[in-house]
């Protein structure tokens, strides 16, 4: 199979899996952070777990890309340098980062991770360099203007409001806060949000199917979690602002 029949039917099966995904993590909570249960066979340490499950989208992605025919041009290259941006920081600096504290995650969930890291990297290597042909005058197309834009945007809400749950606790504390500040004032998820606007910037600079497929898939994956975070947060605290949304300021 050519890389144009494994690019079709990879983002076919993406986005089928993504209709799955969507209503199934209603009622099956994803088994980590503070969903954490016991019942989904063995585990290994959060910090390890995580850099286990987002190693292979960095490396596969930069793997496939310098494969393809338009790997030297510079709007391919754009791509990547986005793309490395989000997964290096989530790879190597988050984990060191989060405050684990003897916290475990089901090898099962992270093997999971992992596998669809690979398939999404590979899917999106694959539009930017190997199957799309961009010209020079795409920077300038509004298109990509505006998706990096949004690009940046939510991977600055994002990394601010994972910054303002790390600083919940202090050095040897345990337990839940209510975070406030940043997006938080609006939102229970706000990380969860910056990914998706992120993601939607992606899929529109890119002009892909891959990059509708990933953003599409990453709003199946996180607007349920971000529903069960909001109730979590409800009822684990009496006093939890009542105008925050669970995902979407002022309406949802």
């Amino acid at each position: 199979m050519d890389a144009a029949s494994l690019y079709h039917w990879g983002v076919v099966g993406m986005g089928i899996a993504a209709v799955f995904v969507f209503p199934s993590l209603f009622f099956i909570t994803a088994p980590y952070g503070r969903h954490a249960r016991a019942g989904w066979g063995p585990t290994m340490p959060a910090r390890a777990g995580w850099i286990a499950m987002e190693l292979p989208a960095p490396i596969g992605f930069a793997w496939v890309y310098s494969l393809g025919p338009h790997a030297g041009e510079i709007v391919p290259m754009m791509f990547l340098a986005l793309f490395e941006l989000h997964y290096l920081q989530r790879t190597l600096v988050f984990p060191l980062l989060m405050r684990s504290s003897g916290k475990r995650n089901p090898i099962a969930a992270v093997l999971m991770a992992a596998v669809f890291n690979v398939v999404n990297a590979s899917l999106n290597a694959l539009a930017v360099s190997h199957v799309r042909m961009y010209e020079p005058s795409w920077l300038a197309d509004p298109r990509f203007i505006v998706g990096c834009l949004l690009f940046v945007t939510g991977f600055a809400v994002n990394l601010h409001s994972d910054a303002i749950l790390r600083a919940l606790r202090k050095p040897g504390e345990v337990g839940y806060k209510i975070p406030r500040g940043g997006a938080h004032r609006w939102v229970s998820s706000p990380n969860y949000l910056g990914e998706i606007v992120e993601w939607v910037g992606w899929a529109l600079a890119t002009w892909s199917a891959a990059g509708l497929a990933f953003a599409v898939f990453t709003i199946a994956n996180l607007a349920p979690r971000a529903v069960s975070n909001h109730r979590w947060y409800h009822e684990k605290f009496a006093d939890y602002p009542s105008e925050r949304r669970a995902l979407v300021p002022g309406l949802w």
